[in-house]
């Protein structure tokens, strides 16, 4: 895996001749912190830095949030196929614990709160997820546009767990009175057809949904923090430089169980320190 950060002052024939320094497993990008990279230099950064990485064993890379702010350079890695990590997987893995987080810091119990989940792929994490949901809160309810699919998960989880779920798709009444909704997949363009809560607490796992209703004054979690221990191999730059929990999913193998992710996850004592909206922070 590779980390592709900005420096802090950067030599005059690098930035002239756009030359990356390649120093272990860190990417170093002629670009300081304040820079705001042209469209031009953004091109020839992106198609060097592919030139390296096209040569590495790893394509896994993660992006400084300095450079994460230069969104033509990040387009354009995008756009090569490399596997940038971004906490997306992780947060999913982490959803009971934020809604948990959400929940203490607005001081409700689980047990007398409803929620709605918004999705349309159900992943073997958060069906595992799901099922701890269900035994935890008051009601939980899910709107997908799949709804024969969802149906035999809602009778998988009546037989084993003995609970029932709600399952539907009306977009005029399925969140106009939930107050608490965890956004699994919707991207903004479909969950804005839906007549949402003024005052709802929505948590996008996968991030960047902005919500285009007037009337909205809820909370909108697009991002988030951790801390974990067992941060061996860490350096100054990686502490200071990108998002932990980030760090922290490139160091997992997604490929495990669920339940051996979980272990690895109390074995170092990863917790959820912010959710992060556009104007709030929790």
């Amino acid at each position: 895996m590779y980390y592709i950060q900005e420096t802090d002052k950067p030599k005059m024939l690098d930035k002239l001749f756009n030359i990356i320094q390649l120093e272990g497993d860190k990417l170093i990008l002629p670009v300081s912190q304040e820079e705001k990279i042209e469209s031009k230099k953004a091109e020839k950064l992106a198609s060097k830095t592919k030139k390296i990485l096209d040569k590495a064993i790893s394509k896994r890379i993660i992006i400084s949030q300095k450079i994460q702010e230069q969104e033509e350079y990040t387009n354009l890695l995008h756009s090569y196929d490399f596997d940038i990590i971004q906490g997306r997987w992780l947060f999913e893995v982490l959803s009971c614990q934020a809604l948990e987080y959400l929940l203490e810091k607005k001081n409700r119990k689980k047990e007398e709160t409803k929620i709605t989940i918004l999705v349309n792929e159900l992943s073997e994490n958060m069906l595992a997820n799901l099922k701890i949901l269900v035994k935890e809160y008051k009601r939980v309810n899910i709107v997908t546009n799949h709804i024969e699919k969802f149906r035999k998960i809602e009778k998988q989880i009546l037989e084993q767990e003995g609970i029932m779920i709600m399952v539907g798709n009306n977009k005029k009444k399925g969140l106009s009175r939930s107050d608490l909704i965890l956004n699994v997949d919707f991207p903004a363009e479909l969950i804005n057809q839906y007549n949402i809560y003024e005052n709802a607490n929505i948590i996008n796992l996968r991030g960047n949904v902005k919500i285009g209703k007037k009337r909205f004054n809820g909370v909108n979690i697009n991002d988030y923090e951790i801390t974990f221990e067992n941060t061996d191999g860490f350096d100054y730059d990686k502490e200071t430089k990108y998002k932990k929990h980030e760090i922290y999913e490139g160091r997992i193998n997604k490929k495990q169980p669920y339940q051996e992710i979980i272990k690895q996850l109390k074995k170092d004592k990863v917790k959820i320190t912010q959710l992060r909206g556009k104007n709030t922070n929790i």
